[in-house]
């Protein structure tokens, strides 16, 4: 069921845009930036991180969307780790902070939430940016030669 799902929300739109003569450089970058600004640490603001990222690249904005999706339950899970790594990085001493009671301020009060979890964020958001440094490029040179090995005809170099 896994193996299905992957293969049609995943494999089959990436084969299909190598059909339509997108690069394999373009597409590896879109799963790069798709991932990882899918779990950018604020909370509703992959979507539009994507779309800017698109269209100032000049990538294929439903693909990259697609991914960020794919990822996006993985925002709640490296957010902590991520405040806790901008918070080590800075030196500073660590927020008292749990995804249940993020979660319930979330549907509480998002203002006050974002209030309160000023400081937070922007260290998570410190640890994102160092670690995006590292992974969009591993990501990125990780699929470049399987998308290149893709048997395509008409495919763009």
């Amino acid at each position: 069921m896994i193996k299905e799902f992957f293969k049609t929300k995943v494999i089959t739109p990436i084969l299909n845009l190598l059909k339509q003569g997108i690069t394999p450089e373009k597409i590896a970058l879109c799963i790069a930036l798709g991932v990882m600004l899918g779990v950018f640490p604020v909370i509703g603001s992959t979507m539009i991180l994507c779309t800017i990222a698109s269209l100032s690249l000049k990538l294929n904005l439903p693909l990259i969307q697609i991914i960020s999706y794919l990822v996006y339950p993985l925002q709640f899970l490296f957010l902590i780790p991520l405040v806790r790594f901008g918070e080590w990085v800075l030196g500073v001493p660590p927020f008292p902070i749990s995804i249940p009671a993020l979660v319930d301020m979330i549907k509480t009060d998002i203002v006050q939430t974002i209030i309160t979890f000023w400081d937070a964020t922007m260290h998570a958001i410190l640890g994102w940016v160092i670690i995006a440094f590292i992974v969009i490029p591993l990501i990125y040179f990780l699929f470049l030669p399987i998308l290149r090995r893709v048997p395509i005809k008409g495919l763009k170099d």
